[in-house]
């Protein structure tokens, strides 16, 4: 297949271009870091220069990039940035594209020929460049992220967050499913799983459908039935969303070879709506955010 190359003003056929490259080889980007054995250490958030974590389709962005290149460290910069914290960008390095969104307020009329306000929402490019990119930082920006706690630890405190969430999970039965009449989930018996990891990973996917529910975000991507387009994109903000979810709680989502179907019907959306991928990634964002909201505020472990 012969894909032409995006016009660079136009972030969102940058962003779609760069993720439809995966996808047309049969890998889910979101899902690199796993499926290939990250060297670097423990997954996490990438990380701004101050320390924050970035969202959305950044997360993905800048994931994707760390596996191509070989980043151990988590921190990404602006040429400024690295600059101020006293480092400078080798020469020949060439940088990864991240996005803002922001909204602005545009003067317009009605239907009725009355005056009123219209909100614009733009998407704007810029350039980052990861520590590893960077002579002269202080040392802190090159160390990968601390390990987490044990394994078990780690599955006790993803049982927790679930637990915390409120959702009526039930067990039984050999599918994994969130039913939005009844309001459930169902989840096969534990003993089903692979591991106790697979079974969170799965969990975790699940509970990103949940916040579907009128009565939580109310997210309504237009699905009608099984597979249509609707179906599609919904699926691939409960993915993105399980595995922001998963970096989060510490754990391995599970690397599944059998989603051929899903690959397919996202190409095919993506292909049709350059701004897809990116509202996917803002919904399984703010489905997270959800999740998190629910936890009780105690102080994280170290």
């Amino acid at each position: 297949m012969t894909t032409t190359t995006p016009d660079r003003t136009d972030v969102h056929a940058r962003v779609t271009a760069r993720i439809l490259a995966d996808l047309e080889q049969g890998v889910r980007p979101w899902m690199r870091l796993w499926s290939a054995g990250h060297a670097a250490g423990r997954i996490a958030r990438p990380l701004r220069a101050s320390g924050q974590p970035y969202r959305g389709i950044n997360t993905v962005m800048l994931w994707m990039a760390a596996v191509e290149r070989g980043y151990a460290s988590p921190y990404w910069f602006t040429y400024r940035q690295a600059q101020a914290a006293g480092g400078q960008v080798r020469r020949g390095e060439h940088g990864t594209l991240v996005v803002y969104a922001g909204t602005v307020t545009r003067p317009d009329t009605d239907a009725d020929g009355a005056e009123e306000e219209r909100e614009i929402h733009f998407l704007k490019g810029y350039t980052v460049f990861n520590a590893g990119q960077v002579d002269g930082l202080p040392e802190p920006f090159h160390a990968p992220v601390a390990e987490p706690a044990n394994a078990m630890r780690r599955l006790e405190a993803a049982e927790r967050f679930f637990a915390a969430t409120g959702a009526d999970i039930r067990t039984g039965g050999a599918r994994a499913f969130y039913a939005i009449d009844s309001d459930h989930i169902q989840m096969p018996p534990f003993e089903a799983f692979r591991d106790a990891e697979s079974h969170a990973a799965t969990l975790a996917h699940e509970l990103v459908h949940w916040t579907r529910h009128p009565s939580r975000l109310n997210r309504d991507l237009g699905r009608k039935r099984w597979g249509d387009e609707g179906y599609a994109v919904e699926e691939l903000v409960a993915e993105i969303g399980s595995a922001f979810l998963c970096a989060d709680l510490g754990i391995t989502p599970e690397v599944r070879e059998d989603h051929a179907a899903y690959i397919a019907s996202w190409l095919t959306v993506l292909k049709d709506d350059t701004r897809v991928i990116v509202r996917a990634a803002a919904h399984a964002q703010r489905a997270v955010d959800y999740l998190h909201a629910l936890q009780p505020h105690t102080e994280p472990e170290a």
